[in-house]
C-alpha cells in the first residue's frame, strides 16, 4: 500500500535540500576563509607607493631565477644580464602553497657555486610557489615569485 503524496511532504523535501545544499555551502565557505585569508599586504595602498621605483632598480639589474627539484634536492641558480651568477648580500626563499598558509617551508640554502644554492625540502604533489627575496650589492631589493610544481 503507497502513501498519497501531498503538499506538506513535496514542502518537506524543499525545505529539506534546500536545507542540506545551504548547510554544505556554509560548511565550505568557513573552511575557505579559515584556510587562506585571502591576504597578501595589509594595506594595497601603501605598498603600491613604493611598488614602481623598486620594480624599476629590479628591472634594471636583470636579474633572472630558475628553480628545479630532483626528489628533495631544490636547486636555485641566480643569474646577472650578462649570465653570470650573482652572489647577493642576503638571500631567502619561501615555499608556499597557492592555496593556504599551513605548508608554508623555509629551506636553508647552501651556496654551491657562484649563482648557484640547493637545500633539502620535502614537498607534497601539486602547485607551489617560491617566493625569492634578495638583496643586491648596491642595496637593491629583488623580489621573484617563482612556480614550481612537483608531480606524484
Amino acid at each position: 500500500m503507497t502513501r498519497e503524496l501531498t503538499g506538506r511532504h513535496v514542502l518537506a523535501i524543499t525545505v529539506g535540500a534546500f536545507a542540506v545544499i545551504i548547510g554544505v555551502n556554509l560548511v565550505m565557505a568557513f573552511q575557505a576563509v579559515r584556510s587562506f585569508p585571502g591576504l597578501e599586504t595589509r594595506s594595497a595602498y601603501i605598498a603600491s607607493q613604493q611598488f614602481e621605483a623598486e620594480r624599476a632598480a629590479q628591472a634594471a639589474l636583470g636579474w633572472t631565477a630558475a628553480l628545479s627539484l630532483d626528489g628533495d634536492r631544490l636547486l636555485l641558480t641566480l643569474q646577472d644580464a650578462e649570465g653570470q651568477g650573482v652572489r647577493p648580500r642576503a638571500l631567502a626563499l619561501v615555499l608556499r602553497r597557492p592555496t593556504h598558509l599551513q605548508a608554508d617551508q623555509h629551506p636553508r640554502l647552501l651556496a654551491e657555486a657562484a649563482g648557484r644554492w640547493h637545500g633539502q625540502v620535502r614537498l607534497a604533489p601539486g602547485n607551489w610557489n617560491a617566493d625569492l627575496t634578495a638583496e643586491a650589492a648596491d642595496g637593491t631589493q629583488v623580489r621573484l615569485r617563482l612556480p614550481l610544481y612537483v608531480g606524484s
